[in-house]
């Protein structure tokens, strides 16, 4: 069963948020997310998949997840892509 680490952004105060998660079902778990029944951080916002990568084990999916959450600069690049590409001034 194939597995996806992904990276949801919005806007909220201002700031650009991100949250990083892993699922079987990228679309399913970000509709989750945006009607309130996911995460407890992701309540009451409306959040975007910027990057998504496939992995072949949900082992391989966690030790990755738990990588980009801690990598802060990977993220912040995702980010600058994301508000460049999107035409984003904050």
């Amino acid at each position: 069963m194939k597995h996806f680490v992904y990276l949801l952004i919005t806007h909220h105060k201002k700031k650009l948020i991100t949250y990083v998660g892993y699922t079987t079902n990228t679309k399913k778990r970000l509709k989750l997310h945006n009607s309130s029944k996911g995460a407890k951080f992701t309540k009451g916002k409306f959040w975007k998949i910027i990057y998504k990568k496939k992995y072949n084990t949900k082992k391989e999916a966690m030790i990755n997840e738990y990588k980009l959450k801690k990598d802060r600069t990977r993220r912040n690049i995702l980010k600058k892509i994301y508000k460049i590409k999107n035409k984003i001034k904050l």
